[in-house]
């Protein structure tokens, strides 16, 4: 049904109060206020009403469709007591006023402004030129054109090439806009006409099938016309500008929309659909749009994911199973542990391919080191260049003016995005909270979590959280993080970095938690003697054993380290320092009674350096082979 505007300005100036009161309402009197006995939480006043429990209101014509479930058809019948027109028995001649501009012999420069300046491609554009409904006139503009059920021009929009002019030709009737009428279901509602062509090439899929409008911007008299003359409409698709008044004509114009079509509110990442088409390159891997679904009776916009519109997609992983893309993890331990050299081996694998254990190439990126700890000159620099690590893809926030940066800071995820940065470390955790966060209260750190959660989501980013232990020792390892819970439960993997207690410069990193995969095997690594950072290889502990200080594999006597060496060396085989460190390692034996062991045997044991630096050891021939039988007293050195 067609409502005048005269009318449906007079079904806003109705007094509410006598409309409820005709119905046989009660109303309370509160101040220079009504308030309604129905719903207690909403007041009148003249013609406007609100209501305090959702903080919405408006005037009749919402009222009437909020309260009493109507469209708006229905909600101005009962206002004003009687009928709008059929839009069929309104259909008049174009206005006397109204002249489509003159075409041009040929659509040359209009052609070369949409596909050069807007980014359109051809086809899409050709498509409308060849219906007749896009064309370049006389004056060089691009013309889109509005046709009515006869195919009669009734509106036309004139946008010069040059951007000096946007406008409606004069006598153009908005109900009569720019639109494809398909023969499925859904429709598509736009402002501008190049956004539903650019909205058209970044989702081409069965895209004629559909239909499309044009508003002429964000008035509703063009969609109102469309839905009464295809009744087949059962889904609309709301795909306005991402501003304050594109959200707000969704609103309205869902309400005004007949109930039995469900609205939804698609709203582009960047402005409009043509800027997303503009900056295309630099959307790579991001989500372009949000989808919300309108609420027709509060008028508020419910976002929505339809698990049927969710594309699959299997984790990646940096480091399988230890650190995932696009997921936070935390390393913690307790200071001079070796988190931050761990960090910094990270760093050269993803920089210079320095690959850790069995970790699969990666062609290598750029990463971000943040820290608050430790100097960039003195410290950081140094361990990257000791590391391997390329220093030309490792870069830093520079917050030292301004305000300090913190995990909620946009400019972490815009960093992320400027230098197609992979991988993330922010070292310490507690240096980048905030100063009005407090990091043991669950409801003040699980939206931080969760915002920065959202980052690496939305990048594919591996973000990893260098976190300190607190001093509740004996507490089961998952709950040593210091600060919230929270910041274990929101992560999707926890590595837990401790010392052996019988050889300090022995570091096992544990595999706390993994929620995508399953756990990986403890890994031992030197650090601190002579021979620098170094792989050894798996170890049997447990972050909680690392907690307690207690290793399910301690390290043996020297005897059994011996009885290793001899297993090892046997019929005149040769090893490397590294083997049998990763040897000894493998079966519980640290490096320091290994040392101890290799001393004890004295001239047994020989010894070289290979061209390769590398030091080899070997077994003197023809001994017996009954193991450390030599060093007992019956052979050897002991006797």
């Amino acid at each position: 049904m067609y409502y005048s505007k005269e009318q449906i300005n007079r079904a806003k100036q109705m007094d509410l109060e006598q409309f409820l009161r005709n119905k046989g309402e009660t109303l309370i009197k509160s101040g220079r206020e009504y308030r309604w006995a129905r719903y207690d939480s909403v007041t009148i006043c003249k013609n406007q009403w609100y209501r305090h429990s959702r903080n919405v209101g408006g005037h009749p014509i919402d009222f009437v469709m909020t309260f009493y479930g109507m469209d708006f058809s229905s909600a101005m019948e009962m206002i004003l007591g009687e009928q709008g027109e059929l839009e069929s028995s309104i259909i008049k001649p174009p206005s006397a006023e109204f002249h489509p501009p003159e075409r041009n012999v040929n659509n040359d420069i209009a052609l070369r402004y949409l596909t050069e300046e807007r980014k359109l491609e051809r086809q899409y554009v050709q498509y409308f030129i060849d219906r007749g409904i896009l064309y370049e006139d006389t004056q060089h503009d691009v013309i889109f054109l509005g046709l009515d059920e006869n195919n009669i021009p009734r509106y036309a929009h004139r946008r010069s090439t040059d951007g000096t002019v946007k406008k409606d030709v004069q006598g153009s009737d908005k109900a009569y806009n720019f639109c494809h009428s398909g023969t499925g279901k859904t429709l598509y509602v736009f402002e501008a006409v190049i956004d539903l062509i650019s909205f058209i090439q970044l989702f081409p899929s069965g895209w004629q099938e559909n239909s499309y409008l044009a508003l002429g911007g964000v008035g509703s008299k063009a969609m109102d016309h469309f839905l009464s003359n295809h009744k087949n409409i059962e889904e609309v698709y709301l795909c306005l500008d991402s501003d304050d008044a594109g959200d707000e004509a969704c609103l309205r114009l869902a309400k005004q929309a007949p109930d039995s079509i469900r609205i939804l509110r698609l709203k582009p990442a960047l402005k409009d659909w043509n800027e997303l088409i503009q900056k295309m390159e630099s959307m790579e891997g991001l989500s372009i749009l949000e989808s919300f679904e309108i609420n027709k009776d509060s008028g508020v916009m419910v976002k929505m994911i339809r698990m049927s519109d969710i594309t699959e997609k299997k984790v990646e992983f940096l480091w399988k199973p230890y650190l995932p893309f696009g997921k936070l993890t935390i390393i913690q331990g307790n200071p001079g542990e070796g988190k931050t050299y761990l960090a910094m081996q990270i760093v050269a694998a993803c920089t210079a391919n320095k690959l850790l254990p069995n970790m699969e190439p990666v062609i290598p990126f750029n990463v971000i080191y943040q820290t608050a700890e430790d100097g960039l000159a003195d410290t950081i620099k140094p361990r990257l260049i000791e590391a391997g690590a390329d220093l030309s893809r490792v870069f830093v926030i520079d917050d030292r003016e301004g305000e300090q940066l913190t995990l909620t800071d946009e400019r972490i995820r815009n960093a992320i995005i400027q230098n197609k940065a992979r991988l993330l470390i922010i070292d310490p955790i507690q240096a980048y909270v905030g100063p009005k966060v407090d990091m043991n209260r669950a409801n003040e750190v699980r939206p931080i979590i969760r915002a920065l959660g959202m980052v690496a989501e939305e990048t594919g980013c591996c973000i990893i959280l260098i976190g300190h232990l607190n001093k509740a020792v004996g507490m089961q390892s998952t709950y040593r993080g210091l600060g919230s819970i929270d910041f274990a439960a929101g992560v999707r993997s926890i590595l837990f970095v401790g010392r052996s207690q019988e050889d300090p410069n022995l570091r096992i990193m544990a595999h706390e938690k993994s929620s995508l995969a399953p756990p990986g095997c403890s890994l031992a690594f030197m650090l601190g003697d002579d021979d620098g950072w170094r792989w050894i290889g798996v170890y049997e502990a447990t972050a909680d054993d690392l907690c307690s200080g207690f290793m399910q594999k301690q390290p043996t006597k020297s005897s059994q380290a011996i009885d290793l060496i001899f297993e090892l060396l046997a019929n005149g085989e040769k090893i490397t320092s590294a083997e049998l460190d990763s040897a000894a390692i493998s079966r519980g034996i640290s490096t320091r009674t290994l040392r101890n062991a290799k001393k004890e045997m004295g001239s047994i044991l020989k010894s070289s350096i290979t061209e390769n630096h590398q030091k080899l050891y070997w077994l003197e021939k023809n001994l017996p082979l009954n193991g450390n039988a030599h060093l007992t007293g019956k052979a050897g050195i002991g006797s």
